[in-house]
């Protein structure tokens, strides 16, 4: 099936996938009050997988054949759950609107990953600029967290970091193994399934409480971070890039830290600088230069 450009659904679908992503971390702060951080990912990660082989079910999808992808498989699970271990620990220390710029280094990381690892993926000028630009911006955000009194803020960005970078190994590990070979909704059962396994086993070996109350606050938290972004947006995100060019679709990733950043502020209060301004913008526009069309 030929991509085609974009029309108003991906626009509108991509819109609604971005805000999603980027407002999920004022989420786990909210919700952590009633379920410890890492426990809430081990969580969503067991519901997003039932929900899943529930889809898998209804639309007879086949999932269990022999394809030679089990152990890449495996390995993307394992690099997944890892991230999630650093975004919600790491939440634990800095702000939600800092960790979202954090974590969306990803796309950059990717995309040195895959000029290095798949052929056809090199890098053009205007997109290693990109590159300079976000990690001038990741850098200007370290920069602006030293002038935090709580020294704690710089292991939660230290932590945002490590995560993105997982995020683009997993990335760059799909794009080069069999794993681009087999049906997204595989290759997301496999991040699911291997996280809903290892999440809540390291929430306990890290000694979190786990679930320590259940409000509505919680649930509804649990319930946004699980069905309408580990299983929904995913789904969704996957479907628009069966239709539609990837290329283009993925220029709007430079809306997630910006639609975190404006979450944070406005829903948690948290302190909005001019310096963390202009870190964010430049990790922004580092994210649009890479996934620009050469």
């Amino acid at each position: 099936m030929d991509r085609k450009p974009l029309d108003a659904i991906a626009f509108a679908g991509m819109v609604l996938c971005t805000a999603l992503w980027g407002f999920q971390q004022v989420v786990i702060k909210l919700t952590a009050v009633d379920v410890s951080y890492v426990m809430q990912a081990g969580i969503r990660s067991v519901i997003a997988t039932v929900l899943l082989l529930g889809w898998v079910l209804m639309r007879r999808i086949r999932l269990w054949e022999r394809d030679g992808t089990f152990w890449a498989g495996v390995a993307a699970g394992l690099l997944f759950g890892g991230e999630f271990i650093f975004i919600y620990a790491g939440l634990e220390h800095t702000a939600a609107s800092r960790m979202v710029v954090f974590i969306y280094l990803a796309p950059i990381v990717t995309g040195l990953g895959l000029h290095w690892w798949v052929p056809g993926e090199r890098l053009a000028p205007g997109q290693w600029l990109g590159v300079v630009l976000a990690f001038g911006g990741i850098a200007f955000a370290f920069w602006e967290g030293f002038s935090h009194t709580d020294r704690s803020t710089l292991l939660g960005d230290a932590f945002g970091v490590i995560a993105a970078v997982l995020w683009g190994a997993t990335t760059v590990l799909i794009r080069a193994s069999g794993l681009a070979r087999v049906s997204a909704t595989k290759t997301l059962f496999y991040q699911l399934a291997v996280s809903a396994l290892m999440l809540p086993v390291a929430s306990i070996a890290m000694g979190e409480k786990g679930v320590v109350a259940v409000t509505a606050v919680g649930v509804a938290g649990m319930a946004y971070q699980a069905v309408f972004v580990a299983f929904a947006s995913y789904l969704a995100w996957f479907w628009l890039l069966t239709r539609y060019l990837a290329a283009r679709l993925a220029v709007f990733s430079f809306l997630s830290p910006l639609f975190g950043v404006l979450a944070g502020v406005l829903v948690l209060d948290e302190p909005f600088t001019a310096r963390f301004a202009v870190a964010a913008l430049l990790v922004g526009a580092g994210l649009l230069l890479v996934n620009l069309r050469r």
